[in-house]
């Protein structure tokens, strides 16, 4: 469904920013802003603004930045149309509906979703009726009380087609029952029969804990055990996780999520005290999961089944997530005992074997070496380098830049571990003692086409060089704008001189917050209709060009990221030199230990030249 900028405009005049964010965090009021302790990392001096003047938040100490539409987004764990809902209706809005099939689909859906909700409560009161006894009594013998049967709304599906001789009426049609995933069509094509039958049933809800599909176990021998709804203009098994509506809140609080691979897992210890748990649905973890879980939490936690196809799980999700990797975006995973799952461990062992198993949970790094290192032998040279190929390929199928050379340097020092742990190839001889190393990206390589070093023709003033590199900056992201999902933090936290030029930065940050898949064309139209217009023409002016090819449209990949990371990493350096001055201040008021190291890990960090070189060879220092 489109939203219009203006009714966005709307909530955000409505919502007021500060006392949004003041829910959660204490503010003071700063001059014209407020700052307070960001909630988004752990901080014990405030570091985190709100501006209502501006409409946008900013965490000078981890980049967070958005609008109060971003912020909803960030703290609840909701998806763009959830928190512009969520707003709007605190606002006293209603969401406008644009066109005529919008409306028509929106309808179409209220009303699946009601017959949804009839089916779970017609299953309910089966489970709690005679003909439920065998499934109650199954699900009291699994360990589960009353009050969390209830809780999870169970139900029981009798045989034969109850459930759609009990929902049909006039309004209830035998397509609605179909295109709800109710009933099914017979083969001969003439009659429907209940999809549900004999089965205990787990209902599963949206984000708004609205039932929108179910599960079923068999009671019998039937196969399948469990069988799930098919997919459905309300459900779509591949993007939804069973009892996120209930497990977000406690994920958000404890800043952890645990998921595990079935219904009765999650419901098993979120009895046992573990409401942040979830689980797919019958799927391998999809990469829609995984951007719904970081959603809540940084780093959820996979705790599968201890068994083969449990181990086979774990090493899926992981190749699954490590494309898709951001700067403390990750997963953990739980190493269960043979033939365990979490619901059968929290029954035999009690909550606080499994909370021990959870504290232990390896790092997704870790993971990736054991899958490439377990029941192989690494005694000759050839077998290490084909570990470190096959490392190295790891490494560089993840898309952000700084996680891939985190993960590149994590792989090194693991490696420099193995080899000087055996003793056949220290014996070898000087051949193999060079360190191993990953070809990567060089700071101190610049070719040609990506290099600024003829930026300067003849002297310019430095703040001549300054809002020329903020131009350059603004023109390769607002052509290239999928560098903004691993380098949004940083451009927030780039000084930018020249007013309109910072208001056009702020303009293209705050649609980042709002546009999950940002290209260049909607964010030019987007950045014309806000007014922008000249700006943006200077912006991409062909004089820019000049001086930075790689901002081009059609400069390639290789070019624009190379290009990007130099004006970047430029931009920066004031910022990273006043970090340095404030920790040598800090160090000569209190000559700590802890101080020293800070002053030192920053001033590694600051080259000690820093310029724009001209066409004479010559470097000249950036201004502020």
């Amino acid at each position: 469904m489109a939203i219009s900028p203006k009714f966005l405009e709307e909530i955000r005049t409505r919502v007021t920013l500060s006392e949004r964010v003041g829910r959660s965090v204490k503010l003071v009021r700063r001059g014209r802003e407020q700052i307070g302790l960001c909630p988004f990392h752990n901080e014990k001096s405030p570091s985190f603004t709100v501006s209502d003047e501006k409409n946008f938040y900013h965490c000078f100490g981890c980049g967070a930045h958005g609008d109060v539409i971003g912020y909803v987004m960030k703290v609840d764990g909701l998806t763009f149309p959830e928190a512009v809902e969520a707003l709007a209706k605190e606002a006293g809005l209603d969401v406008p509906i644009s066109t005529p099939e919008d409306r028509e689909r929106h309808k179409k859906r209220a009303g699946l979703i009601d017959v949804v909700d009839a089916a779970a409560r017609v299953f309910e009161k089966f489970l709690w009726a005679t003909e439920g006894n065998a499934a109650l009594h199954y699900l009291r013998e699994r360990g589960l009380t009353d009050a969390t049967i209830r809780e999870f709304r169970l139900g029981f599906a009798r045989p034969g087609n109850t459930l759609k001789t009990s929902l049909r009426s006039s309004d209830v049609t035998e397509n609605l029952l179909l295109e709800a995933g109710l009933v099914r069509q017979s083969e001969d094509g003439r009659n429907t029969y209940d999809f549900f039958r004999d089965r205990v049933i787990f209902p599963i809800c949206d984000s708004r804990s609205r039932v929108i599909a179910f599960g079923g176990r068999t009671l019998g021998n039937g196969e399948p055990k469990y069988l799930n709804s098919p997919d459905t203009p309300l459900f779509d098994k591949r993007s939804t996780l069973y009892s996120l509506h209930r497990a977000r809140k406690s994920a958000r609080d404890l800043e952890r999520s645990i998921v595990t691979e079935g219904y009765m897992d999650v419901i098993s210890l979120y009895q046992a005290g573990f409401t942040e748990t979830v689980a797919p649905l019958g799927t391998a973890v999809t990469d829609h999961h995984l951007l719904e879980l970081w959603r809540v939490c940084d780093e959820p936690i996979l705790c599968f089944d201890g068994d083969k196809a449990g181990m086979s799980a774990t090493i899926r999700a992981a190749e699954r997530a490590l494309p898709l990797l951001k700067p403390e975006k990750s997963l953990r995973f739980v190493r269960l005992p043979y033939d365990e799952d979490p619901d059968s461990l929290v029954k035999k062992e009690g909550p606080k074997a499994v909370e021990v198993l959870i504290e232990k949970a390896m790092p997704l790094s870790d993971i990736i070496w054991s899958m490439e290192t377990r029941d192989r032998d690494f005694n000759t040279p050839e077998r290490i380098a084909g570990l470190e190929k096959r490392l190295e390929d790891r490494a560089l199928s993840v898309a952000d830049r700084k996680v891939q050379y985190q993960y590149k340097e994590f792989f090194r020092n693991k490696l420099r571990e193995m080899k000087d742990s055996i003793s056949s190839i220290q014996r070898s001889g000087n051949r193999y003692k060079k360190p191993f190393e990953f070809r990567g990206y060089n700071r101190g390589e610049r070719s040609r086409t990506t290099s600024m070093a003829n930026f300067s023709r003849g002297r310019r003033s430095p703040r001549i060089l300054k809002k020329r590199l903020e131009q350059v900056l603004l023109a390769v992201i607002i052509n290239h704008p999928g560098l903004l999902n691993g380098f949004a933090e940083d451009i927030a936290s780039v000084n930018v001189l020249d007013e309109m030029l910072d208001n056009l930065r702020q303009e293209i940050l705050k649609l980042h917050a709002e546009v999950v898949e940002l290209d260049a064309e909607r964010l030019k139209n987007h950045l014309i209709d806000a007014g922008n217009r000249e700006i943006l023409q200077s912006v991409l002016d062909p004089e820019v060009y000049v001086h930075a090819g790689f901002a081009r449209v059609d400069a390639s990949e290789e070019n624009v990221r190379a290009g990007f990371l130099e004006v970047l990493s430029r931009q920066l350096e004031p910022a990273r030199r006043a970090d340095l001055e404030d920790a040598r201040q800090e160090f000569i008021k209190a000559p700590t230990e802890e101080n020293w190291e800070r002053f030192g890990k920053l001033k590694s960090d600051v080259p000690i030249e820093c310029g724009l070189h001209n066409g004479a060879g010559e470097t000249t220092t950036q201004a502020d």
